[in-house]
């Protein structure tokens, strides 16, 4: 409570709060209220700090594979220059940049054969791609560049039933002069695989090392199908990318951001988070009633108690703070002990994702799709939980606002006339 507030109206309030006897079940509606609150706020807290938690994994996910910002060409292949990588390293925000080669293709081992998606790149840019060397489940991508192999997602590797060490056929395309198609086969040693937890990336995606790619598919040294740029700040790739095509100057180039890309997904997920912060504030709007309809209660209740003060010399205005302070303190302890408890919650999140999917029977059991749900990934954010602080504080003064009010409408003659 302010300390501006004088100690009348300090003392009023607490023993508007602390209320006995008859006044009891008054007392007992504003502790739900303030439990009401508490809860609304920590769920609030909890709930939108795990949507914040799932989303970074999905988006790290998918453009932790590709790059913040894409360069290619509308005919499907573009040169990769020396010059033209030197400029794009040269742009301010620009983190690394990763030309790849990427072609559909079949992969052929054990007699089983699958659809994949090939995708050349250095050595360099491999073995610094974190989604892939942080998820290397089985093999070592020590080889990767230095003799034929490639390393592939987990789930394709355990449909092929291939191990690290074992040969696998890569069969490819070429159109031959007189407009027919023939087939190319080349074969390559696996040498690693990964799991990201997306299907598309773990059930098709195979990394070749990029000079072999280029040579079995007769391109050219320089000949790639996309640039991919790692920006130090992936919330600038909605600036960075209008820059380079200014600076750059060239029309043969298509430049795209992440967020342009994915722009559906992305949308889904905001429309998802806003939605679910407006429906579970309705919680905190419920206790902010409770307070309004407890404290007008009260109000009826202490209208006697009102008469005498005004008898007394006390002014509308210091009945108006008593009230108004009584009723105010119950929303906000309730969003301090809510904020508290919300935080604890996410601090302990992982311990209680597990003993829930102990309890339910949901462990993964090294499932990755099923334990990515169960691991209950969190995000707090500070302004997320400053607004929603805010918001409580805002509707619990306002909830706060109309009991003390009502307070002033008791006149001193009718407040004594029953006493």
């Amino acid at each position: 409570m302010s300390e501006r507030a004088p100690a009348v109206e300090r003392w009023l309030a607490w023993r508007y709060l602390a209320t006995r006897q008859r006044e009891g079940f008054v007392s007992f509606i504003a502790i739900f209220s303030l439990i009401g609150v508490a809860l609304g706020v920590a769920t609030l807290i909890v709930v939108l700090s795990v949507m914040g938690g799932f989303r970074q994994q999905l988006l790290g996910r998918i453009i932790g594979m590709n790059g913040h910002v894409v360069i290619t060409a509308p005919g499907g292949m573009l040169q990769a220059t020396a010059e033209l990588l030197a400029k794009l390293r040269e742009t301010p925000g620009v983190h690394a940049v990763r030309p790849a080669l990427e072609r559909q293709a079949l992969v052929a081992a054990n007699s089983l054969t699958r659809g994949t998606v090939l995708r050349g790149v250095r050595t360099d840019d491999l073995l610094t791609r974190d989604i892939v060397t942080k998820n290397i489940v089985h093999g070592e991508l020590g080889a990767f560049g230095t003799r034929s192999g490639v390393v592939m997602g987990e789930r394709l590797r355990q449909a092929l039933n291939v191990s690290a060490g074992d040969k696998v056929t890569l069969v490819t395309h070429r159109l031959n002069e007189n407009g027919t198609i023939a087939p190319r086969y080349s074969d390559y040693e696996v040498l690693a695989s990964f799991m990201t937890r997306r299907y598309e990336f773990d059930g098709a995606l195979v990394f070749v090392p990029l000079e072999m790619l280029q040579e079995d598919l007769e391109y050219g040294h320089n000949a790639v199908t996309s640039i991919d740029l790692e920006l130090a700040d992936p919330a600038a790739a909605p600036r960075v990318a209008p820059e380079l095509r200014r600076s750059l100057g060239r029309d043969d180039l298509k430049i795209s951001d992440w967020l342009g890309l994915n722009a559906r997904f992305v949308g889904a997920l905001q429309v998802e988070r806003v939605m679910m912060f407006i429906i579970l504030t309705l919680i905190v709007v419920v206790a902010a009633m409770n307070v309004v309809a407890s404290f007008t209660m009260l109000v009826r209740v202490k209208r006697g108690s009102i008469a005498i003060l005004r008898t007394m010399g006390a002014t509308p205005q210091t009945i108006v703070r008593a009230f108004f302070l009584a009723a105010a303190a119950v929303g906000l302890v309730g969003t301090a002990v809510g904020t508290v408890l919300g935080l604890l919650i996410c601090a302990n999140m992982p311990s209680i994702g597990r003993l829930l999917a102990t309890i339910t029977g949901a462990s993964g059991g090294g499932n990755a799709e099923v334990d990515f749900i169960t691991s209950m990934p969190v995000r707090v954010q500070a302004v997320e939980v400053g607004t929603i602080i805010a918001v409580a504080i805002l509707l619990s003064l306002a909830a706060a606002a109309y009991p003390a009010w009502r307070s002033t409408r008791v006149e001193p003659v009718e407040g004594l006339r029953y006493e």
